[in-house]
C-alpha cells in the first residue's frame, strides 16, 4: 500500500509547487526513472533468484558445520556466518581479492571442472599460526607461503572441503578434492574472465583477528545440476523417506550401544559422625529385608526387580519382575 500524506504535508507540497521550489517536471522525471532497471547485456545473469536462495541454505548449513570444526581444531572460540551469494564474472573475482593470498583449487566429483576457496591472508596466516603452537596472530605484511606452511594449509583446506558433502547431499553426492594452492590469483586462469561464477563469501571472525573465506563456484561446474537448485527439490530430497539399509544399520547400531546396569542393594541415611567412626568389621543395616528383591537399574531408571546368587563362581542377579512405570 502506497504511502497516505496528511493534510499538512499536502499543503506544504502544494506550497512548494506553487513558489517554484519543487519542480513537477523533475518530479515526473524521477518517477520514471525509478522504474527503469539497468541490465548488462555483456553479463546476463544466469541463476535465478530461487537458485541463489538454494545455494543460501546450504552454505548456510556449511557454515555452521565449519565453524564447529575449526572452532575445535584451532581450540578457540571461532565463528563463520554467511555474508552474501552473488553472481559475478571471474574477472570481477580475481580483481576483487588481495596478491597474494591463499588460493585452494578444488574439484567437486562428480561435477566436471575446478572451483576456487579463497582464504584471505589475514585469516589464513592466523590459522597457521594456531596450528604452529602461536597466540592465532598474523603478519603485519603479506607474504607468499613457506613450504611447510603450504602442506599445513593444504592439509587443513582438505578437512574443510570435506564439510561440503553434507550440505550439499541434499541436492548431489559430492567428493571435494583439493588439487593445489596458489597464492597468485593472476596466475589461476580456471576459465574465460567473462564466466559467470557463484561468489559465496562466509565472514569468519576468531578473537581480534576477522577475515573472509569466498568459494567461487564457475557456472559451467553447476550447469548440469540447474534443474535440482530450488528450495522444492532440496527439502523435498532433504525429508524423503529412508531406505532399508539406512533403518537396518541405524537399528545394528542401537542394539549394539552399551548402557550401564547396577544393582541397588539397599539404602540408609547416617550422620557425619558414623560415617567418620567406620572402620573395617562394621554393620551398616539397610532399609531392605535379605527376602526382598533388589533394583535392577539401567541408566539412571529402576527397570527390573531381581535376586542376588552366585552363577559360574561369579556374582550375579537374577531377573525376577518388571518395575511398572508411573503415568505421568
Amino acid at each position: 500500500m502506497s504511502e497516505v500524506l496528511s493534510q499538512s504535508e499536502i499543503d506544504a507540497l502544494l506550497s512548494a509547487l506553487s513558489d517554484g521550489s519543487v519542480d513537477a517536471d523533475l518530479l515526473k522525471e524521477e518517477e520514471l526513472k525509478s522504474k527503469v532497471k539497468v541490465y548488462d547485456f555483456r553479463r546476463p545473469n544466469k541463476f535465478s533468484k530461487d537458485q541463489i536462495h538454494t545455494m543460501q541454505v546450504i552454505y548456510e548449513n556449511y557454515a555452521r558445520t565449519l565453524g564447529t570444526y575449526l572452532s575445535g581444531q584451532l581450540r578457540v572460540p571461532l565463528q563463520v556466518e554467511l555474508l552474501s551469494v552473488e553472481q559475478l564474472t571471474y574477472e570481477e573475482f580475481i580483481r576483487s581479492i588481495p596478491n597474494p593470498t591463499i588460493l585452494n583449487i578444488f574439484s567437486l566429483y562428480p561435477l566436471h571442472g575446478s572451483a576456487i576457496m579463497e582464504i584471505n591472508p589475514n585469516l589464513g596466516f592466523a590459522f597457521l599460526d594456531r596450528l604452529l603452537g602461536g597466540p592465532g596472530y598474523a603478519p603485519s605484511k603479506a607474504r607468499a607461503l613457506t613450504e611447510i606452511e603450504q602442506t599445513v594449509i593444504e592439509r587443513l583446506s582438505q578437512r574443510m572441503l570435506d564439510y561440503l558433502e553434507e550440505p550439499w547431499g541434499s541436492i548431489i553426492q559430492i567428493e571435494p578434492s583439493l588439487e593445489r594452492v596458489e597464492t597468485n590469483p593472476q596466475f589461476t586462469q580456471l576459465v574465460q574472465p567473462t564466466e559467470i561464477m557463484i561468489i559465496v563469501s562466509l565472514e569468519t571472525r576468531m578473537g581480534d583477528v576477522m577475515g573472509m573465506i569466498n568459494i567461487c563456484i564457475p557456472f559451467l561446474v553447476l550447469e548440469s545440476i540447474l534443474d535440482k537448485l530450488n528450495v522444492h527439490y532440496y527439502y523435498s530430497t532433504a525429508t524423503q523417506e529412508r531406505s532399508p539399509a539406512n533403518i537396518a544399520a541405524i537399528r545394528t547400531k542401537l542394539e549394539n550401544t552399551t548402557i550401564p546396569i547396577k544393582v541397588v542393594m539397599g539404602k540408609t541415611v547416617i550422620t557425619v559422625r558414623d560415617l567418620l567412626a567406620l572402620s573395617v568389621g562394621d554393620v551398616i543395616p539397610l532399609n531392605r529385608n535379605i527376602s526382598q528383591e533388589l533394583d535392577i537399574v539401567i541408566g539412571n531408571r529402576a527397570k527390573f526387580l531381581g535376586k542376588p546368587g552366585v552363577f559360574a563362581n561369579r556374582m550375579a542377579i537374577q531377573v525376577t519382575g518388571i518395575v511398572e512405570e508411573e503415568s505421568e
